[in-house]
């Protein structure tokens, strides 16, 4: 496996990817999707051979905060270490940030994959976090 940056935003291997995890509500809007990319601080993708495995896409200033946008692994290739590679990678590249955060699904899966790797709810660390929908 090879984890490199994702510098050709490749419309329907995106739309594969994001149809297979669940996440419909980006691929009703492919446009977005791609303006989003496009404007993110980094995309990091994991490849054997030609073939994508997973992605993780991150937006923020690079020095103070950095948030952790989308990470999505093709459900096939799941508990192979993919995910754990590219979450990795970007907290060694931004291992100098102050504030990495993410927001996920509320399931024992996702708390106890984030948690394995140092994360913390916000409640745990004396903080909340909000959103407008």
């Amino acid at each position: 496996m090879e984890i490199k940056e994702y510098k050709e935003y490749k419309t329907e291997e995106i739309r594969r990817l994001y149809t297979e995890v669940g996440w419909k509500a980006y691929t009703d809007n492919m446009t977005a999707l791609e303006l989003g990319y496009k404007n993110s601080l980094l995309v990091l993708a994991a490849y054997e051979g030609d073939e994508l495995l997973g992605i993780i896409r991150v937006i923020g200033d690079g020095y103070t905060i950095v948030l952790i946008q989308d990470i999505l692994v093709f459900p096939s290739k799941q508990r192979q270490g993919i995910g754990t590679a590219l979450l990795k990678a970007v907290l060694e590249r931004y291992s100098d940030v102050r504030q990495i955060e993410l927001t996920t699904d509320n399931t024992d899966k996702t708390v106890s994959f984030y948690k394995s790797l140092g994360f913390a709810e916000f409640s745990e660390i004396g903080c909340c976090g909000f959103m407008n929908r």
